[in-house]
């Protein structure tokens, strides 16, 4: 090989390198820069609550009456630290997640733009949180009266539900899992809102405390164990 056929090959070899470079704005973005919505919440959420926050194995964060009772600081405070005890895991940083205080303000004001105002008309939908603790003899009665068509004598399932005292969904839910569900309901599976369980007679915040009491009173004190043992 003479000298003139080295230069050209070199000359073709660097314009190919040239040409495979990344253009400037098409760099990988930092996951910590990163502050879509859409792209937050399909990595973060969407696993749980559903595409578009439509509901799936949790409640539905874009369901109108969960936005209604549920203010932002409520969701910023589970997205941020998460539930102790269930499936829902601290997302932020401070608490040994991944996201950064922006990319939870990010995901927080993304679920709010789903909110309808004036959804509910003139209904008053039960507080959020429960002002004072439940009776879970109370709840007994009230279980009956409101639940127990869908889902069966003693919540052990019937024709339209399953079960809501399995031993294994208690024990991944908190008493304000259970609550929040009881209001919101749960429309993508067929369970009707607070307002819908005895057609005339909305449940008072009174009473949901009472038959989320109940449904604690179900759950086991330790984890239920595997059988064969450990594996």
């Amino acid at each position: 090989m003479n000298n003139r056929s080295v230069v050209p090959a070199a000359l073709i070899l660097f314009a190919t390198a040239c040409t495979l470079r990344p253009p400037v704005d098409s760099q990988v973005v930092a996951p910590r820069k990163i502050l879509d919505f859409a792209v937050l919440y399909s990595e973060n959420c969407a696993g749980c609550h559903g595409q578009d926050g439509k509901g799936g194995l949790a409640v539905a964060l874009g369901d109108p009456v969960y936005l209604a009772i549920a203010d932002a600081a409520a969701i910023r405070a589970t997205t941020t630290r998460g539930v102790p005890g269930t499936a829902m895991p601290a997302f932020a940083k401070s608490s040994g997640g991944s996201l950064t205080d922006a990319q939870i303000d990010a995901i927080i004001a993304g679920i709010r733009t789903w909110e309808k105002p004036g959804f509910l008309g003139g209904s008053k939908p039960p507080t959020y949180m429960a002002q004072a603790a439940g009776d879970a003899r109370r709840g007994a009665n009230v279980y009956d009266a409101y639940c127990s068509s869908c889902h069966g004598a003693g919540g052990r399932g019937g024709a339209h539900a399953s079960s809501i005292v399995d031993g294994s969904y208690l024990a991944l839910v908190s008493d304000q899992g259970l609550r929040t569900t009881v209001i919101v309901g749960r429309p993508e599976l067929g369970a009707p809102d607070w307002r819908g369980d005895a057609p005339g007679t909305p449940m008072s915040s009174e009473n949901i405390s009472d038959v989320v009491a109940w449904l604690s009173a179900q759950r086991p004190q330790s984890p239920p164990q595997v059988a064969g043992g450990v594996r």
